[in-house]
């Protein structure tokens, strides 16, 4: 239970701020094909008796640079459509071959936060301080190619290279969110609670504070409906997700007909 709390507040703090630039920058496509990429080199580290961790990082990184590669010279939805059935077929093939082929499945795409071991924690908090860490550097380029990449250009912005560097910070944020709520939704986690923060503030600082504080929160009521239900992580990560998003919504439908009532 220990190196579940830790494991979930790193990758809860690294999904909201990652997850902030993927709602900005309208890459929740990526951000759902990139961890189908990191599913299936779990997959393959599994079949080959590696540490799943070299797995989820080599394959993340390898499709987050096939999209970054491809969509230069195709439509970005087609790049990535191809990268995501790519890695799936890959990862189909993988544990078809294994012999823990039912609970390895399990624990990829629904998760498996309680079999985070210590060997994983001190790669995962390297990962995660790089991650944030470019991220800073990153945040001015990152907010000017995504709100109004126009003006980046003309003052000398490479977009293709922000772009492959969001990319590859994405890639690795996956590979460390994949092992605790699984392949199939840490896209949710990296849209939910970021998305209700983009709706709460229009303020890029403010807003990711607001991410990471409802990342965190979901990540903790999550580990904690799974052991007291005894059900995947995943399904509270996604469900409470949701309705983050919602409530955010109604809020924002609320505080807009407030402000017409006052000024009228």
């Amino acid at each position: 239970m220990t190196n579940a709390w830790i494991s979930g507040t790193i990758v809860a703090v690294l999904a909201g701020a990652v997850g902030f630039f993927v709602v900005l920058r309208g890459a929740s496509f990526p951000a759902h094909a990139i961890p189908n990429g990191a599913f299936a080199g779990a997959a393959g580290a599994n079949l080959l008796g590696l540490n799943p961790l070299l797995g989820l990082v080599s394959f993340a990184v390898m499709a987050a640079l096939g999209i970054g590669a491809t969509s230069r010279r195709t439509r970005n939805d087609v790049a990535t459509a191809l990268s995501l059935v790519l890695m799936l077929a890959l990862g189909a093939a993988f544990l078809t071959l294994s012999t823990e082929y039912e609970p390895a499945i399990n624990a990829l795409l629904f998760g498996e936060i309680l079999g985070v071991s210590n060997s994983e924690l001190l790669p995962g908090m390297v990962l995660g301080f790089v991650c944030v860490t470019v991220l800073v550097l990153l945040f001015r380029p990152l907010v000017y190619t995504s709100v109004v990449p126009e003006l980046a250009e003309a003052r000398g912005v490479n977009a293709t290279l922000i772009e492959t560097a969001f990319l590859l910070v994405l890639a690795l944020s996956t590979a460390l969110t994949v092992p605790v709520v699984g392949a199939l939704l840490t896209f949710s986690l990296m849209i939910g609670p970021p998305a209700a923060a983009r709706l709460m503030s229009a303020r890029p600082i403010r807003a990711i504070a607001l991410s990471i504080v409802l990342s965190l929160v979901t990540v903790w009521l999550s580990i904690a409906g799974s052991y007291v239900f005894n059900l995947p992580i995943g399904f509270f990560v996604g469900s409470l997700g949701a309705a983050l998003f919602l409530a955010a919504r109604l809020w924002g439908a609320h505080r807009s007909r407030r402000g017409r009532y006052v000024a009228a």
